[in-house]
């Protein structure tokens, strides 16, 4: 028989048994559009860690402090960062020669009439080179592939001073859609506002944003920015000292595993922290570099793998048991019809094709609507995943590579089996 021969008899028994086909292709939809799902899901999560985490180069220790689940809140373990910690940190460390700091707070912002409820950053005076260097939002408008400059994000004005950082000077800068809001289009560049009853003077306002990573468009506001020095942040939002998050850049990166060392054993000193009975550290606070956060990529790589290695096996199964148990009771119910095919010269070879045909059709129809079913589902579920779903092209063939393997692995029995018939006793069949 010809390969099309082959087809159009396989297609006739899946017709034939319409009912039966579809009930049998339902487990392999399942199982390819979980797999759909899971590579979506997977790759958003790791394409949003490599988002946050992309600002950091290879110079750089990002220092945060350690936290716990207590009753359902994040705690922290012992204590906390405070600002004094990272002043000194450069001074005091020999392999750091600079120190940025950053807290976020929630503020009261008024202006005559109009009054905003802001989220506050309170930073030292790098906050803008820090912006520019994380590359997650950029000025609108900006030329690909130029990278901006610190200055190209305040459109008018100016960003706080170290001086004014150092003496908690009561002075903010309002991002593009703040400064609307609280001004209209009157300038606010030396205006007075309020932040929780304390008076600040506008001194810039930086230019409108847009970010740059499509992932994050919904759940970053940029141009609602309220920025204040941290020390002055820290006194008018706070009723007692928050935890700041340190970013330490290092002189040499090919030191960088003695630097860390050199940050610990520091932050050891100023939080009392002493080797336990066992002879170990319980540290309150963490480090954090590009090589840590690669090694974690790596490691949630691995069980990613793992899992979409196990959710492919329970589809193989599941759908594979249903093709088999379909194409055993086809061949049961149409032994009389490969007796007369047998005696009319088809062999062992043509009855193996023709049931394998069958199994493989269904599978890959399956294994099409699988996918289909799973791309419907991407955006419902990457609602309940914060947003975060991300199709690559290769998972199309990965899931339909795991149906068609269904329908081989599982029709080959019942195929042979349809081969091994007697032809004169499979005539006599009724």
């Amino acid at each position: 028989m010809t390969l099309v021969a082959i087809l159009i008899t396989a297609l006739g028994g899946i017709v034939g048994n319409k009912l039966r086909a579809a009930l049998t292709m339902l487990g392999i939809v399942i199982g390819v559009a979980s797999v759909i799902l899971m590579l979506a899901l997977g790759n958003g999560a790791r394409a949003a860690v490599e988002a946050n985490f992309r600002y950091l180069g290879s110079d750089i220790v990002q220092i945060s402090v350690k936290e716990k689940l207590d009753q359902g809140d994040l705690v922290p373990v012992g204590n906390t960062l405070s600002y004094q910690d990272g002043l000194a940190l450069a001074s005091e460390v020999e392999l750091v020669d600079g120190v940025s700091m950053t807290i976020g707070g929630e503020g009261k912002v008024r202006h005559g009439r109009s009054v905003l409820d802001l989220a506050v950053t309170g930073a030292t005076a790098e906050a803008l080179k820090d912006l520019a260097a994380r590359a997650e939002v950029q000025p609108l408008g900006l030329s690909e592939g130029v990278p901006p400059s610190a200055e190209a994000y305040l459109a008018r004005g100016r960003f706080f001073t170290p001086a004014e950082v150092a003496a908690s000077a009561d002075v903010c800068v309002l991002g593009h859609k703040t400064a609307e809001d609280l001004f209209g289009g009157d300038d606010p560049l030396e205006a007075t506002i309020w932040i929780n009853r304390r008076r600040c003077l506008v001194i810039g306002v930086l230019s409108e944003l847009e970010v740059i990573d499509p992932q994050l468009a919904t759940r970053s506001r940029p141009n609602d920015a309220f920025y204040l020095p941290i020390s002055t942040a820290i006194h008018n939002l706070y009723d007692r000292e928050p935890s700041v998050l340190i970013t330490a850049r290092v002189t040499d990166e090919d030191r960088m595993s003695e630097a860390r060392d050199r940050i610990r054993a520091y932050l050891r000193g100023r939080h009392g922290i002493v080797k336990d009975e066992a002879g170990d550290y319980e540290d309150d606070f963490q480090l954090t570099t590009r090589q840590d956060i690669l090694g974690a990529q790596q490691e949630s790589a691995r069980t990613f793998s793992f899992l979409l290695a196990a959710m492919a096996a329970v589809s193989l199964v599941v759908g594979g048991i249903g093709i088999m148990n379909v194409m055993l009771v086809s061949v049961t119910e149409r032994t009389r019809e490969i007796g007369i095919r047998m005696a009319v010269g088809a062999t062992r070879k043509d009855v193996i094709a023709q049931f394998l045909a069958e199994a493989v059709i269904i599978s890959v129809f399956g294994g099409v609507l699988g996918i289909a079913v799973g791309v419907l589902l991407i955006p419902p579920a990457a609602n309940l995943n914060r947003g975060v779903a991300l199709l690559a092209p290769d998972s199309i063939p990965l899931a339909l590579g795991v149906a068609l393997l269904t329908g081989l692995v599982f029709g080959l029995y019942p195929a042979a089996r349809a081969a091994r018939l007697d032809p004169i006793e499979a005539l006599r069949y009724e």
